[in-house]
């Protein structure tokens, strides 16, 4: 069985392809079905604005171009229509009415934001400088607050509900090449992110094993990491290979690594994504292939 890619961004939000070349790419690929999920719309409802949630101003053409691939590619790839939706406590979130109005085949639910006690927003994988200096003017230089808003986060949007898939678990891991800002072996540190795998199976909704550091050459190796995909595998939740590929050719990218990753962290399946039935997500589960 062929892997799929539902954690993808083209120009329309982040990324550098269109939507018909990355599903021409993913046809020619092999992969089982390919998924939408542009960046949610955030600026109207938090005043925050940046260069990757695009959607602001495209979402009426990007809802409108996946749904004619839909058509396009029908009897020869599966294509999904979906969005990556921010979760920012007390601004935005999955669980959100308007997202569940648009005829959406599935939400990723994902948190890039912390919201510190004092300063604005910011996201935690902006580049280093910025992830730095707003450390300083938010935190007080104290990473490890920092940190334990953004699990905040993350577990408030676990409770909330509203979405199909977990995205990126560890996503403040990016800008932490070297252990520059901190250690995962810290016992602190451990103690944020673990019970995310039990909040998750409580939830009864897979997470993502995803490439797209690996694929921007920010780390060396998959969200979450192999400690914490360990937790999650004996909470027994599913997890889902993606590129959250972000042009055409990640849009498999470093899949035999998470493969690889998931089989040391005792997996030896791997969901797949069906479309939905009745609201719900169908997610099939396949045997990993090294």
């Amino acid at each position: 069985m062929n892997l799929a890619c539902i954690h993808t961004h083209t120009i329309l939000d982040d990324g550098s392809d269109d939507i018909e070349t990355m599903c021409r790419s993913a046809y020619e690929k092999g992969l089982a079905s390919i998924g939408f999920s542009g960046h949610s719309p955030i600026t109207k409802k938090t005043g925050i604005s940046n260069s990757w949630n695009r959607l602001n101003d495209t979402l009426p053409m990007y809802l409108d171009e996946v749904r004619a691939a839909k058509k396009r590619w029908e009897g020869k790839l599966p294509v999904y229509l979906g969005m990556e939706v921010e979760f920012i406590p007390g601004l935005t979130g999955p669980a959100d009415r308007e997202y569940h109005e648009m005829g959406l085949d599935f939400i990723i639910g994902a948190v890039h934001y912390v919201v510190p006690p004092q300063g604005e927003p910011f996201a935690v994988d902006n580049v280093p400088e910025k992830v730095d200096r707003s450390i300083r003017e938010c935190y007080g230089g104290d990473v490890m607050a920092m940190l334990k808003e953004y699990y905040d986060s993350m577990t408030a949007m676990i409770r909330a509900g509203g979405f199909d898939m977990l995205a990126h678990v560890d996503l403040v891991k990016k800008n932490n090449a070297g252990s520059r800002m901190f250690s995962e072996d810290d016992d602190n540190y451990r103690a944020m992110a673990a019970p995310l795998a039990a909040l998750t199976a409580a939830a009864g909704i897979p997470a993502e094993c995803n490439t797209g550091g690996l694929n921007r050459g920010k780390i060396n190796d998959c969200y979450p990491s192999l400690w914490l995909l360990k937790l999650f595998c004996e909470h027994g939740v599913p997890m889902v290979i993606n590129a959250d590929a972000h042009n055409a050719a990640d849009l498999d990218g470093h899949y035999r690594e998470a493969r690889e990753t998931l089989t040391l962290a005792g997996y030896t399946e791997t969901a797949l994504f069906r479309g939905r039935s009745k609201s719900r997500a169908v997610w099939e589960n396949v045997k990993i292939k090294s």
